[in-house]
């Protein structure tokens, strides 16, 4: 043997020596253990991700574009100082003002002069005749807005209209060539983790490409009613906003919004509307000039886990109809305060966030089918939208009385009373409110959790109208026996405005 082989074999005197079979055993272990390391397949993620992304940056970029707002506003007048003719002081002053170019003399007012607000962001083209997609909130009440293009042409821009619910604004540019413009994809379909990538304006240094993943969906930061954002930790910074989400196949998933930021700069928390919310507002904003809502008329509230016991929901789903406006479509449609909405027009809801949503993105005058459930029973009522008008009003809340006078029964931590006129005027109670008033609230009551409080009206209990403390008391003796664990009261401030509140019997 040569020296190679030598230095491979273990040492005989060294090691004991063991049976040929035991050996064997060993030697097959090892080989099929290198075998199946080899054989183990790499991570998903290393095959998908991307080697660069110039190539799509490059491909999308000519159709994103910065956009520049000025706005033109009257300085205030300011006033000279009144001093004595004669006064040591009066050139010194009159001198101070001219030189601020706030002119006249003596005690008469200054004269104004404009004075300009200039705003940056970022937009994209979404038609090669110039049609130009932006967040509202970039160029606000502007009067001079531009377009600037990555070649550097620069052309004015005319609002086509602008929806501040959902921060989009539609604006319309002339070109005499055909602009390069991008798409709209699928944004249900993107997944937590995809690669997404930004392009945009951040703090006016023009084009700016940066990559990151969807960090989740659906996220609500309460800064409207229609909030369904796209999550990212793509950069995105001031002067972003406006700008396109794209995913890998240069679509436009996502509208760069706004970003959650201690500092004032990225710290890898961005937000984008979505291409599911944005595209039935752009398609209105440029057939109307204006959004055009649907409308179905109902006040609702979300439903937790005591609420869905109590209407043998099974899980927590669906928005619950807490209100219905008389002229609204819902009611000649057969709703009724206490169902549960779980579908609307095919689409789940989920919970209540999802109604006010799915409705307003649908056409107006469209008949649609809304699945709810009534007492344990799914049913299906069909509803014709109205419109929703922008300028609704709600009544405001009255904070009622806090004196209590003497109760009659108590139960669930409530002290309660039959409707009287002594206690419609303590309280200011609608003239035609109906139901079992609350005079107390036990502090360390479910009730009390519940943001129950004294001078309200218990209407119903389990979607059945009492009349009398001795109802309430009954249904609950009721629902004890059933073996029922919370009790549902529809319950109605001063001003007759009702919402359901599951309360615990045990």
């Amino acid at each position: 043997m040569n020296t190679a082989t030598n230095a491979l074999e273990p040492s005989k005197t060294a090691l004991p020596q063991r049976p040929l079979r035991r050996r064997l055993a060993a030697s097959c272990f090892a080989v099929f253990t290198i075998v199946a390391t080899a054989a183990v397949p790499l991570p998903v993620l290393a095959r998908s991700t991307p080697e660069s992304f110039a190539d799509l940056a490059a491909e999308v970029t000519p159709a994103v574009v910065n956009i520049s707002a000025s706005t033109t506003v009257e300085a205030r007048n300011r006033t000279l100082p009144q001093l004595p003719p004669g006064t040591p002081f009066e050139d010194l002053f009159e001198e101070f003002f001219n030189r601020r170019g706030q002119g006249g003399g003596g005690g008469d007012s200054a004269p104004s002069r404009p004075r300009s607000s200039n705003s940056l962001g970022s937009g994209f083209v979404i038609d090669p005749s110039g049609i130009v997609v932006t967040n509202n909130h970039v160029i606000g009440d502007a009067n001079d807005i531009s377009v600037i293009f990555p070649d550097g042409t620069r052309l004015k821009a005319e609002i086509v209209g602008k929806d501040s619910k959902v921060d989009l604004a539609v604006l319309k540019v002339k070109s005499d060539k055909p602009l390069k413009a991008v798409k709209f994809g699928d944004s249900e379909s993107i997944r937590p983790g995809d690669w997404v990538m930004a392009i945009g304006n951040p703090f006016g240094l023009g084009g700016s490409v940066t990559a990151g993943i969807v960090s989740a969906r659906g996220r609500n930061i309460e800064s409207g009613p229609y909030d369904n954002y796209i999550q990212t930790d793509a950069s995105i910074n001031k002067g972003n906003s406006g700008g396109p989400l794209f995913n890998m196949n240069g679509e436009v998933i996502g509208i760069n919004t706004a970003i959650l930021s201690p500092t004032g700069g990225s710290v890898g928390i961005g937000f984008a509307v979505p291409a599911s919310t944005a595209v039935p507002v752009i398609d209105q904003l440029r057939q109307f000039g204006e959004t055009r809502r649907g409308w179905l008329g109902v006040r609702i509230q979300n439903v937790d886990d005591a609420t869905a016991e109590a209407l043998n929901l099974g899980t927590a789903r669906g928005a619950l109809i807490a209100g219905i406006d008389d002229k609204g479509p819902a009611k000649p449609a057969g709703l009724e305060v206490g169902d549960v909405i779980v579908r609307f027009d095919g689409k789940e809801v989920k919970d209540s966030r999802d109604l006010p949503r799915i409705v307003a993105s649908s056409p107006v005058g469209k008949a649609v089918d809304v699945a709810i459930v009534r007492k344990g029973q799914e049913m299906t009522k069909q509803v014709t939208l109205g419109r929703l008008e922008d300028t609704e009003k709600q009544a405001s809340l009255q904070q009622p009385s806090t004196e209590t006078p003497t109760a009659t029964r108590q139960a669930l931590g409530l002290n309660m009373s039959g409707m009287t006129d002594e206690l419609r005027r303590r309280f200011s109670l609608k003239d035609d409110l109906k139901g079992v008033v609350i005079t107390r609230v036990d502090p360390n009551s479910n009730a009390s959790d519940k943001r129950i409080q004294a001078g309200e009206v218990i209407v119903e209990v389990n979607q059945e109208p009492v009349t009398s403390p001795a109802d309430v008391t009954k249904k609950i003796d009721d629902l004890k026996s059933q073996g029922r664990k919370s009790a549902l009261l529809l319950v109605a401030n001063a001003q007759g405005e009702v919402r359901f509140v599951a309360l615990s019997i045990e």
